[in-house]
């Protein structure tokens, strides 16, 4: 009964976002479809899990497609509610926010946006192409019980597959720009931005400074860059110089006198040594000083890293951008546990798209048919938010009152360590687990309550059994 008071009290911090009271109760019981579910069926499995009416279905629909969800709005309240809940991590009072992109395989022919997809990956049981939905995703780091760390998701949008005019020049680094200022504007502090080698380029990074943001980056392994030139003791005619000696940023790792050997900084690893080299110098895509940590790690090979930040200690560079697989961690448990993108939403009206087809252009199609495109993806961005903030919900579990989710459990785990922050399995299990006490056991007459076992169906609804 307490967490499901801890998980209202948090989720009701939402209202602003929706214009209508019966909107907002929608949304809580959406919410905790997301939560409790065991399959990942869309809509269809929050139904069976809450054990609704078969009117419900239709309920759950309207939802996702009603004017009454401000999604900017939800977006903001949501923001706000995660700087509320956790306790970001931090560095030089920056905070940490991670961006990646997600690939989600979508094989509708009558689903707006989607486009055949390239998955560049080492693993081998990915295929290399896919049809399906591309998203750029921001998550913020936090810390909670027993110094536990995770990527809490903010925002997730679908920034390929169609194209409303042929004079739109925004590339997925515009957009993804647009993705940090958006949530810059909401938080108002400092940011430095960890992603991977994809977005370690010019037009983002110039875009980012533009914001107050730093950036912590991974850079390729052929990347070249300059030394500063060497200041002329005689002034000569024209501009000074500015790029002095041009050099291949691998080339460092031939030479291991200038490294130094220290204990990993990563997060997780103890009893490894890592070896070091940092240096300044000029990057030619910014005509700027970057600067560059070279690490030589043991188990996981040679790495560069980039920072904007100049004054940024080497160790600290290392350690934030060994943060980053936890959004990896977070993609996983929305895909697998949550089910973030299992939406099934399709459009009949829409022109049916071939296998292996490209984006989808529309500034030639009439205003009723853009109109109904724009609504089916506004469906799909509200479905995504709200299974962000179910994850969200799930995470201040697990981090905030993590010894209550461990008694609440009431299951077994191979890998259970009570000592430790349970994962969003585990705050999911112990939700299923307590919904009939809180249905039935608790004093709370608030209207969600209410409008649950209003549309509970007393004949399948196990939850109403087990509450009686």
């Amino acid at each position: 009964m307490e967490l499901w008071t801890i998980w209202y009290w948090s989720a009701n911090h939402l209202r602003p976002a929706f214009s209508r009271s019966r909107t907002f109760l929608w949304a809580l019981m959406v919410l905790a479809g997301f939560s409790i579910r065991s399959d990942l069926s869309g809509v269809s499995s929050s139904v069976r899990a809450l054990g609704l009416k078969d009117l419900a279905y239709r309920g759950l629909l309207r939802f996702f497609h009603s004017d009454a969800v401000k999604l900017d709005k939800l977006v903001n309240c949501w923001i706000v509610l995660v700087m509320r809940l956790f306790t970001a991590v931090t560095v030089n009072d920056y905070l940490i926010l991670q961006l990646d992109g997600l690939k989600v395989p979508k094989e509708g022919r009558r689903m707006p946006s989607v486009k055949c997809l390239h998955q560049e990956s080492d693993n081998n049981s990915k295929a290399e192409f896919i049809m399906g939905h591309s998203f750029q995703c921001l998550a913020i780091l936090v810390r909670g019980f027993a110094g536990a760390m995770a990527a809490v998701p903010l925002i997730s949008e679908i920034h390929e597959g169609l194209v409303w005019s042929n004079r739109d020049r925004r590339t997925l680094m515009d957009k993804a720009a647009a993705l940090v200022a958006k949530a810059r504007e909401t938080m108002k502090k400092s940011l430095v931005i960890v992603a991977d080698a994809y977005y370690c380029n010019s037009k983002f990074i110039n875009q980012m400074l533009k914001h107050g943001c730093q950036i912590i980056s991974r850079v390729r392994n052929n990347a070249v860059a300059y030394y500063p030139a060497e200041q002329a003791t005689k002034k000569k005619p024209g501009r000074p110089k500015k790029y002095g000696k041009k050099i291949r940023l691998v080339s460092f790792f031939e030479k291991p006198e200038l490294f130094t050997t220290i204990k990993s900084p990563v997060y997780g690893e103890t009893d490894v040594e890592m070896r070091y080299y940092v240096i300044n110098l000029l990057w030619p895509p910014l005509k700027r000083l970057m600067l560059f940590v070279l690490v030589e790690h043991p188990t996981r090979g040679r790495s560069i890293f980039a920072s904007t930040d100049l004054t940024l200690d080497p160790t600290i560079v290392i350690q934030t951008y060994g943060y980053r697989y936890k959004i990896e961690l977070s993609f996983k448990h929305s895909l697998r546990i949550v089910g973030t993108y299992a939406y099934h939403f399709w459009m009949k009206a829409m022109d049916p798209i071939r296998r292996n087809s490209g984006d989808q252009y529309l500034h030639r199609k009439g205003q009723d048919y853009r109109a109904a495109i724009r609504r089916k993806m506004r469906a799909y961005a509200i479905y995504v938010q709200m299974g962000c903030i179910a994850q969200g919900l799930l995470l201040h579990l697990c981090m905030n009152h993590a010894g209550l989710v461990w008694r609440k459990f009431g299951s077994w785990l191979r890998t259970m360590k009570v000592n430790a922050a349970p994962s969003e399995l585990v705050a999911a299990s112990a939700l299923r687990t307590t919904l009939p006490e809180y249905i039935g056991g608790s004093r709370d007459t608030h209207a969600f309550k209410k409008f649950l076992l209003d549309n509970m169906d007393s004949r399948r609804g196990e939850i109403l059994r087990l509450a009686g």
